[in-house]
């Protein structure tokens, strides 16, 4: 059950020009095996009888058989410009978390009146749809951990402080002020399109210096007042399991995300530290398990028996090139699309 939160007006997020459905959506860049990940997400979220689509923004250089096979597995598939920061000379805390700044295009697709954003190795064991029922004006993600060595550059990892309990080591409050904000991981986070937003977001990043954790911080910055935490269970970040277990109930997890070291499903080996672990042995297994059930493949005649007429026409036009529900207000390079219908 969704956590219930006030719904006071937002400065920010305000009602799209066009309200016509939702959607999950994630990202994809390169040509590398990271398409397996997002597969894997389509399947997932087919398991859990999730009823909407999964929207996969690709930037120019992810290949034609990629697109093709995400096609294949019911995605909508559309390619999005990428987004640079205003200079490159930040030591980012991962080299290619500079490209991530591209997934500011998603405040740009206006056809839908909210979406819920999840990271390419990120996996939903369990259906999630009820977070769209949030309340409106507000961006929810789940609370961050700083206890990991990417954190080092930061006054609180130094002092060994952590939003995920802050009751361990006591924010020093008279020698630092205030303790940091409250910061989500950007893995995963439910928010709504709008047009003002995403140009307020770009010209925001032409005046913000570039910071380790790229877009993840740039969006905590810019979401800070509308943003509300939402429990852990929607995006277990596997470090959790060995910095805060006490937080962490794993047989009522939702979404896992794969976003430690060796722990992408698809490169396991076991050998990385922690990775050995049997909770991380067995999240690996039930990723697997997914990905490779055969009989989670998308069934277009089974989507078209299932579908309302808007949907049997998002069937007939996958494989194809097209613009749907485009407002005036759109950037003057469209968008390219593969359509396909819910439940991806």
């Amino acid at each position: 059950m969704a956590p219930k939160l006030d719904n006071p007006n937002g400065p920010f997020l305000a009602k799209p020009l066009f309200r016509h459905d939702r959607a999950y959506v994630t990202f994809l860049a390169g040509n590398g095996d990271y398409v397996k990940g997002v597969v894997g997400l389509a399947k997932g979220l087919r398991q859990v009888k999730a009823a909407y689509p999964l929207v996969v923004a690709v930037l120019p250089d992810v290949p034609q058989e990629h697109r093709r096979v995400l096609a294949e597995q019911g995605c909508i598939v559309r390619e999005i410009e990428p987004i640079y920061p205003p200079d490159n000379q930040t030591q980012f805390a991962m080299a290619y978390y500079v490209i991530n700044y591209s997934k500011l295009r998603i405040w740009q697709f206006l056809e839908y009146s909210k979406m819920i954003y999840l990271d390419g190795d990120i996996q939903v064991f369990d259906n999630i749809d009820h977070l769209f029922d949030l309340p409106d004006g507000y961006l929810y993600g789940v609370m961050d951990c700083f206890c990991e060595k990417t954190w080092s550059h930061t006054p609180q990892y130094k002092l060994g402080y952590c939003q995920q309990s802050p009751e361990k080591i006591k924010w020093p409050v008279a020698e630092l002020g205030q303790p940091p904000q409250l910061y989500f991981n950007a893995g995963m986070f439910v928010f709504e399109p709008n047009y003002s937003t995403y140009e307020r977001l770009l010209e925001t990043l032409k005046i913000t210096p570039p910071t380790p954790f790229a877009e993840q911080d740039f969006l905590n910055m810019f979401f800070r007042d509308v943003y509300k935490p939402i429990p852990l269970i929607y995006n277990l970040v596997l470090a959790m399991l060995w910095r805060h277990p006490e937080n962490v109930e794993l047989d009522k997890v939702k979404v896992v995300h794969y976003c430690a070291a060796g722990s992408k499903p698809w490169r396991y080996t076991g050998k990385e530290e922690h990775m050995e672990r049997e909770d991380i042995k067995m999240l690996v297994n039930r990723w697997w398990e997914i990905y490779n059930d055969e009989s989670l493949d998308y069934n277009k005649k089974a989507a078209v028996a299932n579908a309302d007429p808007v949907n049997i026409l998002a069937v007939a036009l996958s494989g194809s090139a097209a613009v749907l529900g485009a407002p005036a207000a759109q950037p003057k390079r469209a968008a390219n699309y593969l359509m396909a219908p819910p439940a991806a």
